[in-house]
C-alpha cells in the first residue's frame, strides 16, 4: 500500500526540482498544479468509465490532467514569474489556497472538502508497474532536459540572470518553460494520486 503512493511523491518531487533546483525559484503552491491535475483526470474517469476500456482512459487521463495543469500554470506562470524571491513564494502559496478554496466551494463537481468519489480505477499495489513506469519517464524527462539546451539556459537564468540577459537568452521564456514543464509533470502526478 505504500510503494504506489512513494512513487506519486517522487515524481511530485522531481517535478518540483524543475523550478527550485534547476531554475531556482521558490514555488510554495506546486502541490495546487497535483490536485488539479487529480480532479481533471478523476473527473475524466468517471465520465468515460463505460465508454473508453481502462487501457485507454488510464494514459488519456494521465496526459488530460497534465495538460490542465500545464495551461493552469501558463495562466499563472506568466505574471507571477516576474516576481522573484519572497515575493514569488507567496504569491504560489496564495495561488494554492486559492485553488484549495475554489475546488472546496465547487461541492457538486469537486465533491468539495470529501473530494470525487467513484474513480473507477483505484491505483494499487497490481497497478504498480504502470505508476512506476511513468515514474521513471518523469525523471528521465527531468535529467534529459537539464542536459537539453533548454536546461542549460535555464541553470544560466539561475546562476546569473543578468548575464543570461546579456548573452542573449530570453529569461522569461525559459522560467515560463520550466513552470510548465513541472505543471505538467506535478499534474500527471496527481492524476495517478487521484
Amino acid at each position: 500500500s505504500l510503494i504506489t503512493p512513494i512513487c506519486v511523491y517522487v515524481m511530485l518531487a522531481v517535478s518540483l526540482s524543475l523550478v527550485v533546483g534547476f531554475l531556482g525559484e521558490l514555488s510554495l503552491g506546486h502541490a495546487a498544479f497535483m490536485s488539479i491535475g487529480a480532479y481533471a483526470g478523476g473527473l475524466f474517469l468517471i465520465g468515460t468509465e463505460e465508454v473508453l476500456p481502462t487501457v485507454v482512459s488510464i494514459p488519456l487521463a494521465v496526459i488530460l490532467g497534465g495538460a490542465c495543469a500545464a495551461i493552469l500554470g501558463v495562466i499563472i506562470g506568466i505574471p507571477v514569474l516576474r516576481l522573484k524571491g519572497d515575493y514569488l513564494a507567496i504569491v504560489t502559496l496564495g495561488f494554492g489556497e486559492i485553488v484549495k478554496s475554489v475546488f472546496n466551494a465547487m461541492t457538486g463537481i469537486t465533491g468539495g472538502a470529501k473530494g470525487l468519489s467513484g474513480i473507477p480505477l483505484v491505483t494499487t499495489y497490481r497497478n504498480f508497474t504502470f505508476v512506476f513506469i511513468l515514474m521513471l519517464l518523469v525523471i528521465i524527462v527531468v535529467a534529459h532536459m537539464g542536459n537539453s539546451r533548454h536546461g542549460r539556459a535555464v541553470c544560466a537564468v539561475r546562476d546569473n540572470y543578468i548575464a543570461a540577459e546579456a548573452v542573449g537568452i530570453p529569461v522569461s521564456k525559459y522560467k515560463i518553460l520550466a513552470f510548465v514543464v513541472a505543471a505538467f509533470l506535478a499534474g500527471m502526478a496527481g492524476v495517478v494520486y487521484a
